[in-house]
């Protein structure tokens, strides 16, 4: 594939540095500013312009690099409009990513890992395009909406504000009463899992906060969806949330007591921040704050740097390996309307740990494993990379 060189980089690399000398003294913010400008080249040397996608990983992982670009922006604007162009990224994966011709399809093994297969086409026009960034699975949808949702807070372009009402509008269609509420997984309809559940409050919620005119109407949802997922019983009695929901014969709905995943422990915080906003009830970021607590102690090594739930590490496969960077981008929204020492502490301590340990010094690319070292699990390729990218951003954010 043609990927993207970005050109001259030493060139914007000496820019990068003068165009910020006089806004910040070598702080430790200043630090993290220049780390993630140096990361955010490195993965740009994956992105494919004639797809809009970053290649060595997959569809909804690549969602997830343009929603680390978009933060990005957000914190660093110099950086991301004079150096990198990131609203023409934005601009050319919406033009290109949806015309993708694919089909998806996962598994989930006996404890609850998901693995994806993506098939790309190139003329193949019986099979399903991913047009308006919907598939057959609900979550890939949720992720592309946040994506587009950043992407418009990045650009105030209300083409991307409109593609995310599209796919929502998808989403809901995944709803029904089949325990108690909630939205499927997929459109086979065969398991109701968290982190569809929580993508579909995140989007809810967000829209409820940027959407002229329907701030009621996604809010309704919103707080809805989060009343059931509340008593779903997927949270378990340590504030941990499991993967999902066993159906049992009769119709009723249970824990299924499978992998407590890093990334069911993020996205919740995030949709509970974003719903605290909308609706001006704090008691939400309470709740979020006992999740966010808990699942720093379940994922923490003594050091106070993340590892993943279920020891998968650092041979969790293609999804696995995008978890913690989202439960560390999410810990950063509830951080910025809920602060605690306790947030910025753990972001500070895996964004120093991963640039010490875990960085190929000739490339700057991340691994998966933030104690290193960065070729654990055969990486890094783009989904190690812009997970701990998501760390990186965090602590610029935090310090």
């Amino acid at each position: 594939m043609g990927f993207l060189r970005w050109g001259g980089l030493v060139a914007r690399a000496a820019l990068f540095v003068s165009t910020h000398s006089g806004e910040l003294p070598f702080t430790a913010r200043a630090s993290y500013t220049q780390n993630t400008f140096d990361a955010v080249t490195a993965l740009q040397n994956w992105y494919d312009v004639s797809t809009g996608l970053w290649a060595t990983t997959g569809w909804w992982n690549s969602a997830n690099c343009l929603t680390v670009l978009a933060d990005w922006a957000l914190i660093d604007r110099t950086g991301a409009s004079n150096n990198m162009s990131i609203a023409t990224v934005i601009s050319n994966t919406f033009a290109n990513a949806q015309n993708t011709v694919a089909t998806a399809q996962k598994t989930v093994s006996l404890n609850g890992t998901v693995s994806s297969k993506y098939i790309y086409y190139k003329r193949d026009i019986a099979a399903r395009g991913f047009s308006n960034f919907l598939n057959e699975y609900y979550d890939d949808e949720g992720w592309w909406a946040l994506a587009w949702i950043r992407s418009w807070d990045v650009t105030q372009n209300d083409a991307f504000l409109s593609i995310a009402e599209v796919i929502f509008s998808d989403m809901r269609n995944g709803t029904d009463d089949t325990c108690g509420g909630g939205i499927w997984w997929s459109k086979d309809r065969k398991y109701k899992n968290a982190i569809a559940n929580e993508l579909y409050l995140s989007v809810a919620a967000s829209l409820a906060n940027r959407v002229p005119g329907r701030k009621d109407y996604y809010l309704d949802i919103a707080k809805r969806e989060w009343a059931w997922f509340k008593s779903s019983g997927m949270i378990n009695e340590n504030k941990l949330i499991n993967d999902g929901l066993k159906i049992n014969s009769d119709g009723s709905c249970v824990n299924n007591g499978l992998n407590t995943w890093s990334y069911n422990q993020g996205v919740v915080l995030g949709g509970l921040a974003e719903l605290s906003v909308a609706s001006g009830d704090k008691s939400y970021l309470s709740e979020a704050v006992g999740i966010a607590k808990a699942a720093i102690m379940l994922l923490s090594d003594h050091t106070g740097v993340l590892h993943e739930s279920g020891g998968c590490e650092p041979n969790c496969g293609g999804d696995g390996s995008q978890f913690k960077g989202i439960f560390v981008r999410n810990l950063r929204y509830l951080q910025s309307v809920a602060p605690q020492d306790a947030f910025r502490v753990a972001i500070q301590a895996n964004a120093n740990s991963i640039w010490a340990t875990n960085r190929d010094e000739t490339s700057n690319r991340l691994g998966i494993s933030w104690t290193g070292p960065v070729s654990a699990g055969g990486g890094p390729n783009a989904s190690t990379h812009s997970s701990a990218m998501d760390v990186l951003v965090a602590a610029i954010a935090v310090s």
